[in-house]
């Protein structure tokens, strides 16, 4: 029997493959209202934690109006800081 046969097959998985941090709508109404909120004030707020492009989800409701920088901001995150007259900024 060839070689290539006899080989198990296994993917391939890249070690420097970089994960999307998540987080919800609902966490960000801990800040205050005139406060933009960064990549960096959320990972020293400990909402966040390791290294990656951070992605904006719509799970809860927004209270206040808030000035959001992030890598990804999903439909309804972006619908919902809208509609609390926030806004919003892709880096």
């Amino acid at each position: 029997m060839p070689l290539v046969r006899r080989v198990p097959k296994r993917g391939f998985k890249s070690r420097f493959k970089q994960k999307d941090l998540i987080i919800n709508i609902d966490d960000l109404n801990i800040f205050n209202r005139e406060k933009i909120i960064t990549p960096e004030i959320l990972r020293a707020s400990g909402l966040v934690k390791g290294r990656g492009k951070i992605k904006v989800l719509g799970r809860g409701r927004l209270s206040r109006p808030l000035r959001v920088k992030a890598h990804h901001f999903s439909k309804q995150a972006q619908e919902k800081i809208e509609e609390a007259k926030g806004e919003i900024e892709i880096i």
